[in-house]
């Protein structure tokens, strides 16, 4: 089983004219709880994923994940509990590490989360000039927690 180390950053700048690629994301929870059990779709193609605990404050969790058939996974959309993830993800590269930018719809409208993943918990990484306020470990900016509890409910101050 992989180890997924990432660390999770909210967005304050201009992104998007340095990504080399974006995509669509639909993702359903099936269950969440200390381990997760995801369906994501995009566009023809669809994984499931199976996270377990997070550790070190939210830096690294056990990770497996898997592509499955497109009917499958549509299938296992109608399992998710709350409501679907809807964002469109941008890659970019900066300075030897690939940043993943999700943009969310939806309830989740108007939050954008930038993640990147590391090869070790104690890696350097230079921070574009758009990353603001660092979030890992913070449970209301996880995508199987925003089902539940949306951007559009939140408090000023938990902004």
């Amino acid at each position: 089983m992989a180890q997924e180390i990432e660390r999770k950053f909210l967005v304050v700048g201009e992104y998007k004219h340095l990504a080399h690629s974006s995509f669509h994301l639909m993702q359903g929870y099936i269950a969440s709880g200390r381990r997760t059990v995801r369906v994501r779709v995009s566009d023809n193609r669809a994984w499931l994923t199976i996270k377990g605990p997070s550790r070190n404050g939210g830096l690294s969790r056990f990770e497996w994940e898997r592509e499955i058939d497109i009917k499958d996974a549509m299938e296992l959309m109608q399992l998710s509990e709350g409501a679907l993830i809807d964002k469109c993800r941008y890659l970019v590269e900066y300075e030897g590490h690939t940043f993943e930018v999700d943009e969310f719809y939806g309830d989740n409208e108007g939050l954008i989360i930038a993640e990147v993943e590391l090869q070790s918990e104690d890696e350097e990484f230079a921070r574009p000039a758009w990353l603001g306020m660092e979030v890992t470990g913070v449970k209301r900016y996880y995508n199987s927690h925003l089902r539940s509890y949306p951007y559009k409910d939140w408090s000023k101050t938990e902004r």
